[in-house]
């Protein structure tokens, strides 16, 4: 994998109005932990750093700092929930030959045997693997998966170098038996019945009330009550 240079601002400001401030000049706000040092606070340029990040969470970042270059691996990355836009980016300090654990996405390839419904239960795979060769995605097959049949995380092609930091029985995708015509219709009749249960009982008071005070207050009831006590 390359690295991406990024130049790193010292900032010496903190709390939320500084980093309004930052994020309205177009940085992002970012934190490099590691090492044992005490957490470094920088203003990263918003353009470059989500340009790095668009098509690999996992991206080497050669920061340019005062004191000289620092490789870094985002950790967590916050995002505005409507515009997407990065609001702060926590990294954490590495070393070239430096063996580190990150989450690779997962692609999902080929196609199921018919009438099998694909469950994906991972959506990453934990691996180790040195700082400066992390592997950017990995492809799983799932041509002619059958239900009942999974696909384990040891079955993942690794790259040389690379092992896994999870469990090899660990399921990443698992074949479902895909539900018949029938069953189908069954769930639905199960569904309506259950449905007209409950309208029935929620309308039956709603009835007796109506039932109990039909005719009451009217013309007619008034002059059958006058008729039954002068009987």
């Amino acid at each position: 994998m390359s690295e991406v240079r990024i130049v790193a601002e010292a900032r010496t400001e903190f709390g939320k109005g500084p980093a309004r401030r930052t994020r309205r000049a177009g940085k992002v706000p970012a934190v490099l932990y590691g090492h044992g040092d005490k957490p470094r606070h920088f203003a990263l340029p918003g353009h470059e750093l989500m340009l790095a990040l668009k098509h690999d969470a996992n991206a080497l970042l050669a920061l340019q700092t005062p004191e000289g270059e620092q490789l870094a691996l985002p950790k967590v990355v916050v995002r505005d929930p409507v515009r997407r836009t990065l609001e702060h980016v926590d990294l954490v300090a590495v070393r070239r030959g430096e063996k580190v654990t990150v989450d690779v996405p997962i692609t999902i390839v080929g196609d199921a045997a018919p009438d099998t419904l694909v469950e994906q239960q991972r959506t990453t795979l934990s691996v180790i693997a040195e700082a400066t060769h992390l592997p950017t995605g990995f492809e799983v097959s799932i041509e002619g998966l059958t239900a009942g049949s999974s696909v384990h995380a040891s079955e993942v092609k690794l790259p040389s170098g690379v092992e896994l930091a999870v469990a090899g029985e660990d399921v990443i995708v698992h074949g479902l038996a895909a539900p018949t015509a029938e069953a189908l219709e069954a769930e639905l009749e199960a569904a309506e019945a259950e449905l007209g249960i409950e309208a029935t009982v929620e309308e039956t008071p709603a009835e007796d009330a109506a039932e109990a005070t039909e005719g009451e207050g009217t013309p007619e009831a008034a002059a059958d009550e006058a008729s039954a006590s002068e009987e």
